[in-house]
C-alpha cells in the first residue's frame, strides 16, 4: 500500500543476519526492508528511535519485473536481469551501513510467474538476498501497519487503497476510538496500472480507452460493496480514504507543481477529489512525451500514470469522499515496523492478524503502530 508499490523514486527472509531481540548491553539493529513489486525493487535502511525509527538510507529503481506476465505467465529474460541489478546495489547498501535484522518480500509478479522458483535461486546465488513472496492478504496487512500514523483520530472508517503495478489491494477499517483498529474487509484486486497498461495503452489514450479501463475496475469493486455496504457509511460522513502508491504521489506531486518531487511535500498531504480529477485529466490529455516531462511524473512513469488515475477514477464512483490523504509509506514502513515491533514486544507486537482465511470481511485486528520519524 506506500511509499507506494507502483512508485518508481527514492531519495521472511533474514539475509544471513542474527534475527531476535540483541542482548542487553549490545548496539541495536540496523534493520533493512526491502519490497520487490511488479514495477520497483525498493529498499529502505534505519534504525530504531523514540518514535518509530530514523532512516538511514534508502533506494528506489523502476524494474518493472512483471512486464508481460499478464500475456505469458512468466517473468521475461530481461526484467528478472533488470531485478537482479537493483537488487545487487540494494545488498550492497546493506553491507556498507552494517544491516543485521533485514527482510526482503515479492509481490504479484512473482506471485503470478510460473518460474519465480528459477528466479529466487538465481537472486540468492548473485546477490544473497533471499526473497519471500507474501501473499496479498499479507501485502495487504504490512502497508496497513506502515501507514497507521496517517489515519485521522476523528475518522469513524477508513478505507485505505494501494494501487499497485499488478494488483490493487483495499482495506476497509473500523477505527471509531477503540484500539487496536479492527479491519473489517479487505480484498485484492487482479488489476493494476501495469496489466492495464499492457491491455489499454500508455501513449495517447482516448476517452473510450479511459473509460473502459474505469469500468473494468468498477466491476472489480462491485462485489466488494455488495459485500461490504461501503457506500451507506461514506455517505454517513465520517469515513477517511488513504491512498498509498505511485499513482496518488505522482498526481499529488503534478497538482503541487513541483519542479522535483519531494517526499516531505507529499507524504500526509490531503487532496481534494475535485483537484484529482483536474490533474488527472491533465495528464490523461497528453502523450507519452509530454507526460514524461512534467518533473513528477518522468520517462519511467509515463505511461504507466494514466491507468492509475483510471483506477483512482474507479475508485472515487463507487466511493465518493470528498477528499483523500496521500500517504509516501506502505509496505517497507510496515516491514521495519513489524521486525521492530517483534523485537521489542515479542512476536506480533506491531501484528495485523487476520480473523478469516478469505477476503470475505470476517475481519482482522491492527494493533497500535508507532510513528516513523
Amino acid at each position: 500500500m506506500g511509499s507506494s508499490k507502483d512508485d518508481g523514486r527514492d531519495g521472511g527472509a533474514d539475509g544471513g543476519a542474527p534475527s531476535g531481540a540483541r542482548p542487553a548491553g549490545k548496539r541495536p539493529h540496523t534493520y533493512a526492508a526491502i519490497d520487490l513489486g511488479t514495477n520497483n525493487c525498493r529498499l529502505l535502511i534505519a534504525r530504531p528511535a523514540k518514535a518509530g525509527f530514523r532512516v538511514c538510507d534508502g533506494f528506489s529503481r523502476l524494474v518493472r519485473l512483471g512486464e508481460g506476465v499478464g500475456a505469458s505467465g512468466v517473468l521475461s529474460e530481461a526484467a528478472m536481469a533488470r531485478t537482479v541489478d537493483a537488487l545487487g546495489i540494494c545488498a550492497r547498501k546493506m553491507s556498507q551501513r552494517g544491516v543485521t535484522r533485514a527482510r526482503a518480500i515479492a509481490t504479484e509478479a512473482c506471485r503470478r510467474a510460473a518460474n519465480r522458483d528459477v528466479f529466487l535461486a538465481r537472486v540468492a546465488d548473485e546477490t544473497g538476498i533471499a526473497l519471500d513472496i507474501i501473499s496479498s492478504r499479507e501485502e495487504a496487512r504490512l502497508a496497513l501497519v506502515g501507514c497507521l500514523p496517517l489515519l485521522d483520530a476523528d475518522a469513524l472508517r477508513a478505507l485505505v487503497v494501494d494501487i499497485g503495478g499488478g494488483s490493487t489491494e483495499l482495506v476497509w477499517l473500523r477505527c471509531d476510538g477503540a484500539r487496536p483498529h479492527e479491519v473489517t474487509a479487505w480484498t485484492s484486486l487482479p488489476c493494476g496500472v501495469v496489466t492495464l497498461t499492457e491491455t489499454h495503452g500508455g501513449d495517447r489514450v482516448p476517452r473510450a480507452a479511459y473509460e473502459a479501463m474505469v469500468e473494468r475496475v468498477r466491476a472489480l469493486l462491485a462485489p466488494f460493496e455488495a459485500a461490504n455496504g461501503l457506500g451507506r457509511e461514506i455517505a454517513a460522513g465520517g469515513v477517511q480514504m488513504l491512498g498509498t502508491s505511485g499513482t496518488v504521489t505522482t498526481i499529488a506531486g503534478v497538482f503541487l507543481d513541483l519542479p522535483r518531487y519531494s517526499r516531505a511535500r507529499v507524504d500526509g498531504l490531503w487532496l481534494r477529489f475535485a483537484d484529482i480529477e483536474a490533474t488527472s485529466a491533465r495528464l490523461r490529455a497528453l502523450d507519452y512525451a509530454a507526460r514524461a516531462a512534467i518533473p513528477s511524473v518522468g520517462p519511467r512513469r509515463a505511461d504507466l500514470v494514466v491507468a492509475g488515475c483510471a483506477i483512482l477514477e474507479a475508485i472515487r464512483r463507487a466511493w465518493p469522499v470528498d477528499r483523500l490523504r496521500v500517504a509516501d509509506r506502505g509496505l517497507r514502513e510496515g516491514l521495519l515496523l513489524g521486525m521492530m515491533g517483534d523485537d521489542q514486544h515479542g512476536a506480533g507486537g506491531y501484528a495485523v492478524t487476520f480473523a478469516a482465511e478469505r477476503d470475505t470481511g470476517a475481519g482482522m485486528r491492527a494493533a497500535g503502530s508507532p510513528r516513523a520519524s
